[in-house]
């Protein structure tokens, strides 16, 4: 096993993080259904689609349409439409169920992913030791720090959460979910694009071709069936020592 660095392929780590997240989205699906069942969350959707039928229908009009069949109305339309639209905001069950589904899908995607990644994520390379998920133990792929050292848990809590978790899956998606609800324009578009970008060149300048949450955290993703692992700092020190001295004594020679 080589004490020098023995970074995994690009590839590699790819087709790990490709059967994790697949892991985690269908774990995380499950967890939101029952969340959602638990806080009622269909009962408050069945609220606002009732609502908006009952104004379109009421007023004539169509509240789901884009900017270009707005402008295509003709003045008598678009005062409906207002006027629907003012009704709506006026209604106070209706608005209260709205934001109640605003609310629960952001509490209920939030939780799900946590826990999803918790397990997987954190709990399971807890287990299995050597920071290996199920994807990175198919695959023979290991986390360490950089500097060679097994991964603590606190250090592999630092990567899942602040890391992967809080900035490269919860930040994209609550930007989505906004663009989706008409609640951010196309700057949440923009800092996707930036997200990934970053990613990206992280990825290329690195020494280690890390990504973000290997960057905050430390961390290195290594082949495991080449890559020595310390189990202390102190280990580290004293392996070293013995391959100094071992070189002098060749040298001596």
């Amino acid at each position: 096993m080589g004490y020098d660095l023995q970074k995994a392929s690009v590839y590699k780590r790819a087709a790990a993080w490709l059967f994790d997240a697949i892991l985690i989205s269908i774990l995380a699906v499950g967890i939101a259904f029952l969340l959602s069942v638990l806080l009622g969350f269909d009962g408050y959707s069945d609220t606002v689609s009732a609502a908006y039928a009952e104004y379109e229908e009421a007023y004539a009009i169509s509240f789901s349409m884009d900017e270009a069949a707005y402008t295509a109305m003709t003045a008598d339309e678009q005062q409906r439409y207002a006027d629907a639209y003012a009704a709506l905001l006026a209604d106070d069950e209706a608005m209260h169920a709205y934001s109640m589904v605003v609310n629960l899908t952001m509490l209920i995607t939030t939780v799900s992913v946590l826990v999803s990644m918790l397990c997987l994520a954190f709990a399971v390379p807890l287990a299995f030791g050597n920071g290996q998920t199920l994807g990175k133990k198919i695959f023979g792929l290991g986390v360490m720090r950089t500097d060679f050292v097994r991964l603590p848990a606190v250090q592999l809590l630092i990567r899942t959460l602040l890391g992967a978790f809080t900035i490269e899956t919860m930040i994209p998606i609550y930007i989505l979910l906004m663009l989706i609800l008409g609640m951010m324009d196309v700057t949440g578009t923009v800092i996707l694009g930036a997200l990934l970008l970053a990613q990206c060149i992280i990825l290329a300048v690195t020494r280690t071709n890390s990504l973000l949450h290997d960057l905050l955290a430390g961390t290195v993703v290594v082949e495991l069936a080449s890559q020595k692992i310390f189990g202390s700092t102190d280990e580290l020190i004293e392996y070293q020592k013995k391959v100094h001295a071992e070189q002098a004594a060749r040298q001596s020679y």
